[in-house]
């Protein structure tokens, strides 16, 4: 973990995927370059997909 830590080594994706599943976050959860970005994330994650469909059709008649 320190390797990764410190940018010597990069975790490949099954690696990411496992580190995601023991914190209890989604892997996208460490590609966002903002706290708030990532919460939404972890929020999006918790949501079913019907609930993901109606925001995702309420965040496009916003455009």
């Amino acid at each position: 973990m320190n390797h990764y830590e410190k940018g010597r080594h990069t975790p490949d994706y099954p690696t990411l995927k496992r580190i995601a599943a023991e914190l209890g976050v989604p892997v996208t959860y460490f590609f966002c370059e903002s706290d708030v970005v990532a919460e939404i994330v972890c929020q999006l994650e918790r949501l079913t997909e019907s609930e993901k469909r109606v925001l995702l059709s309420q965040l496009k008649s916003r455009e």
